[in-house]
């Protein structure tokens, strides 16, 4: 699922609100106050996931949606507003939103609709034909990954996966003991949807041993081949 969410909210108790709310449910959450920081944050670090406000200054919720759609056309993104005229759903809806949430909304409404909008984009974006990931459960060391679900498990514990972490696990686990380069890596898990960028594969895998490491500072899944990318040793 969607690990990094971009929430664009001029209104500043909404935004509070809405990024404790995010938070508090393990996502990492950047914050913009209107939609020209809110398009300069997405340019630094693009997100897996965008809540946008419909009415900002500077850019409007519907103009960052045109603008994400651009640069990254399967990223899951969700419209809050405080109109709620059918008319205003359509418009956004046709101009790319995932899902609209009219203010003021239910705290289980809101992590439900984000849920929902992310597992079905993600599930949409996955790549078809002869370049098909298996759906098969795999194992890397002791992580039980099920990519239909887009989970992994060890033991009790449950982690959910975005698309891109689920298909760095499996490309790693398919080739036990040898270096993956970055390139091939974007290969497998960004496809034609992102340029390469170091940076930001960097920062993906950074963000997944937070979750699937028993020691994220001294990783035993996902090892780091300096200067080149990384391998998975299962005799580790």
């Amino acid at each position: 699922m969607a690990q990094h969410i971009l929430i664009a909210e001029d209104d500043p108790h909404t935004r509070a609100a809405l990024v404790e709310l995010v938070r508090s449910e393990g996502y990492q959450v950047t914050e913009a106050a209107d939609g020209r920081q809110a398009k300069d944050l997405y340019d630094r670090n693009t997100p897996d996931m965008a809540c946008l406000d419909v009415m900002m200054p500077g850019l409007s919720g519907y103009d960052l949606c045109k603008y994400f759609r651009s640069q990254t056309p399967t990223m899951p993104i969700l419209f809050i507003t405080a109109k709620a005229e059918e008319i205003d759903k359509v418009v956004g809806l046709e101009l790319g939103g995932d899902d609209y949430i009219v203010k003021p909304f239910g705290t289980k409404e809101v992590i439900a609709r984000i849920r929902a909008v992310a597992r079905r984009c993600f599930a949409e974006a996955a790549p078809r034909d002869d370049q098909q990931p298996s759906e098969d459960p795999f194992t890397i060391a002791d992580l039980q990954v099920v990519p239909k679900e887009l989970r992994a498990s060890r033991g009790e514990q449950t982690f959910s996966l975005t698309l891109r972490e689920m298909l760095i696990l499996q490309t790693l686990a398919q080739r036990p003991g040898e270096v993956i380069t970055r390139a091939e890596l974007f290969r497998s898990a960004w496809r034609d949807s992102h340029l390469p960028n170091s940076r930001t594969i960097d920062q993906t895998i950074s963000q997944l041993r937070k979750r699937i490491e028993t020691d994220p500072k001294h990783p035993s899944i996902i090892q780091t081949v300096y200067g080149v990318g990384y391998r998975y040793d299962p005799l580790q």
